[in-house]
């Protein structure tokens, strides 16, 4: 045996870092990105033995071609309305961000973070459930709200924790909870909804209720120990929840390599538990909506949870506090493979003939119009700087059924 000093022979031990292909002030490169054609991915059963369907943890259902037909085996689910619809939810969303990032910047609301580039994943899926099923997001899922008709002056006012807040300024911006629209509070500790909607989606059926969960989480978040303990438990008591994993390239300044680890794909983490998987474009609303259709039978029908990765790319910060340019590439989200959500089914609309670029231009004013008049309202209520806040006896309110007597002597002593 070798002796050869505190290193022996194989010398000093060192630790494998991974690396975005590239950095800030350099070319963006999307090589790495192993993009299947359109409608070339099989369609399982839903009760399909997830044995024989392991491959789809590693490929990508995509529906729409860059054409903008509609082919493949995952294709006409929705008809023609619907997807207008869904067009409108997305545009709705993206200029919803558009203002309240300017407001952000006016000083009327101290935080924002933007959707854009991953409007088709909420807002297709959230098409997808049924009333009473129950989302427990993250802070980029707005548009389960948009898509469920959520008033738009009640998202503001939780913005500007203005006096018409529905949430009495206890929350940070963009942090809404709506138990009416499926949309579990958000939580700024991140991976805690994860098991919060595997135990929501155990109770509902130790109950014999019918309806199901879905989980939420960013690529970034997956490497906490919240997420795996979610698949644990989701996997041994098959839960009837939705395990969503939305990779958007990036978590806050950290590129989705050092969260992946070696697993290949972020879906096949849920293989090592015994969970189906399944990987779709997410800038594909139809392709979305197909796979949450079917994910969502298989937890409706007792088969237990599907883990899917939504392939999607952040175009805008990480949040208004974020300069991404520090560590990307600026013209990465040009060079993004998988194109834009909303011009994607604006052109397969405009292919079939039941959308015009006419259209499109009068919708986007409508739409404009709408929110601006939204803005207004709410504003009217008050902002971060200006006007009216919530009172100072809401933070006794809604805590304890009945309100322990040393906070009932607090509140006297703060005369609210």
């Amino acid at each position: 045996m070798s002796n050869d000093g505190p290193l022996g022979e194989f010398g000093p031990l060192s630790l494998h870092v991974p690396e975005p292909a590239v950095r800030h002030g350099g070319e963006p490169d999307f090589s790495n990105v192993n993009i299947p054609e359109a409608g070339s991915v099989r369609r399982p059963e839903v009760d399909a033995n997830p044995e024989d369907f392991r491959d789809l943890a590693f490929s990508i259902i995509r529906v729409l071609t860059r054409e903008g037909e509609a082919v493949g085996p995952w294709a006409g689910m929705l008809t023609d309305e619907q997807l207008v619809e869904g067009l409108r939810h997305m545009m709705t969303l993206r200029t919803f961000d558009a203002r309240m990032q300017i407001a952000q910047r006016q000083g009327k609301t101290s935080f924002y973070m933007q959707h854009l580039g991953e409007e088709a994943v909420s807002c297709a899926f959230r098409k997808a459930l049924a009333p009473g099923d129950m989302n427990f997001p993250t802070y980029r899922q707005a548009g389960l709200l948009i898509a469920d008709d959520y008033p738009m002056v009640e998202m503001m006012c939780q913005i500007y924790s203005n006096e018409r807040d529905p949430l009495k300024g206890r929350q940070l911006p963009i942090m809404y909870s709506s138990k009416e629209h499926g949309f579990f509070s958000i939580s700024g500790n991140l991976a805690t909804q994860y098991i919060q909607a595997v135990g929501w989606a155990m109770a509902s059926a130790i109950k014999n209720d019918s309806k199901i969960a879905a989980a939420w989480i960013g690529d970034g978040s997956t490497a906490e120990s919240d997420f795996h303990a979610s698949l644990v438990f989701a996997s041994t008591y098959k839960a009837p929840v939705v395990l969503n994993i939305v990779n958007n390239q990036w978590a806050i300044s950290t590129f989705q390599g050092i969260a992946r680890g070696g697993s290949g794909t972020f879906a096949a983490r849920g293989l090592g538990f015994g969970i189906p998987a399944l990987r779709v474009d997410g800038n594909d609303y139809l392709a979305v909506y197909a796979v949450a259709k079917w994910a969502i039978e298989r937890a409706r029908r007792n088969l237990g949870p599907t883990l899917v990765e939504y392939v999607t790319y952040r175009v805008g910060a990480h949040s208004t506090s974020d300069d991404p340019s520090a560590y990307r590439p600026k013209t990465e989200s040009d060079a993004w493979p998988l194109g834009d959500p909303v011009m994607r089914l604006k052109n397969h609309l405009i292919l079939r003939g039941a959308w015009t670029e006419e259209r499109h231009k009068q919708t986007e004013a409508e739409i404009l119009d709408t929110v601006i008049a939204a803005q207004k309202e709410a504003e009217g209520h008050g902002t971060l700087h200006a006007g009216g806040k919530p009172s100072a006896r809401d933070m006794f309110e809604g805590v304890y059924e009945t309100m322990p007597p040393h906070l009932r002597r607090q509140r006297q002593q703060a005369g609210v």
